[in-house]
């Protein structure tokens, strides 16, 4: 049985829907986990048992509702037949499906306001390729990481931009809330303010300020950056060297403004959940699930 769902907002009504493949009712999933359970079959030895999880249901719940900021491609995006898809909803689905056995749903939020919201008790966790930083850390606890991403810029192609130094005296575009809206602060501090900063409440907004010629450039997550770059032909990144390679890292071939690690935030009163979903973790990394699902949305 496919155990994800993905709740919708629309017209004032939160629905919840199946993403993908669930056949038959409630009561015919049940009979038939009751059928797999009596007849005895193996448990994969890299996936945590029915009984470890029913022993534990105070730690790992029966259903994980997963707060992300929806739509940030390629991480989580919805397909055109309104399926939930990307990087974490896949690394989603092999730890709490295919390791821990539970149910999960991914509940759409705004970025600026995830962190209160989960804190609130909105939602379980947050998972929304968001960076690892110590204001975060005040706040909520995070698994070990599971992406590393860098801070780039993007223009357009016939734009006079082609350096950081370019962008002294210009409007660029970020997302509220984000380690791009800070890395563009930094920039904006070294210019004495020259820089003018249009924020807005999700990074499609932002992309498309760029195209109109609303801003000159949008700093944002490099494989995010990536992605809308790859489907317009008069998008570009900003060349040279940067914090990937300070860092002494295999950098990408494009300036790199910062070096950051991606992880799955908790609420700080939840660290057993967040001890088991790090194992579940380790696990997809060293069976190669991580390797597979990687591989289906990045090179390299």
């Amino acid at each position: 049985m496919d155990r994800r769902s993905y709740i919708k907002s629309g017209a004032g009504v939160i629905a919840g829907g199946l993403i993908a493949g669930c056949t038959g009712s409630d009561s015919e999933s049940e009979s038939t986990a009751t059928a797999d359970s009596s007849a005895g079959t193996d448990t994969p030895t890299d996936t945590v048992s029915d009984t470890e999880t029913a022993t534990a249901e105070s730690v790992v719940p029966s259903n994980v509702v997963i707060g992300s900021d929806i739509p940030y491609r390629p991480f989580e995006y919805e397909t055109t037949s309104g399926e939930l898809t990307g990087f974490d909803v896949d690394i989603a689905q092999a730890v709490f499906e295919d390791q821990l056995g539970v149910n999960y749903e991914f509940k759409p939020t705004s970025f600026d306001s995830i962190i209160p919201s989960l804190n609130n008790g909105n939602f379980r966790i947050i998972m929304s390729a968001m960076t690892i930083n110590d204001t975060r850390d005040e706040k909520v606890d995070f698994s070990d990481p599971y992406f590393t991403a860098y801070q780039t810029i993007i223009v357009r192609a016939d734009s006079s931009i082609s350096s950081r130094g370019d962008l002294e005296g210009t409007v660029v575009g970020v997302q509220k809330g984000t380690t791009g809206a800070n890395a563009a602060e930094e920039l904006q501090s070294d210019f004495d303010g020259n820089i003018e900063l249009n924020r807005y409440d999700q990074i499609p907004a932002a992309f498309q300020a760029l195209k109109n010629g609303q801003v000159s450039a949008v700093i944002n997550d490099n494989t995010v950056n990536a992605e809308f770059a790859s489907q317009e032909d008069n998008i570009e990144f900003i060349e040279g060297e940067g914090a990937a390679v300070e860092a002494g890292q295999d950098a990408p071939p494009y300036l790199t403004l910062t070096v950051e690690n991606y992880g799955i935030a908790f609420r700080e009163d939840d660290s057993e959940f967040l001890e088991r979903v790090d194992e579940a973790l380790a696990t997809i990394k060293n069976n190669g699930t991580y390797d597979e699902i990687y591989s289906e949305y990045f090179s390299g």
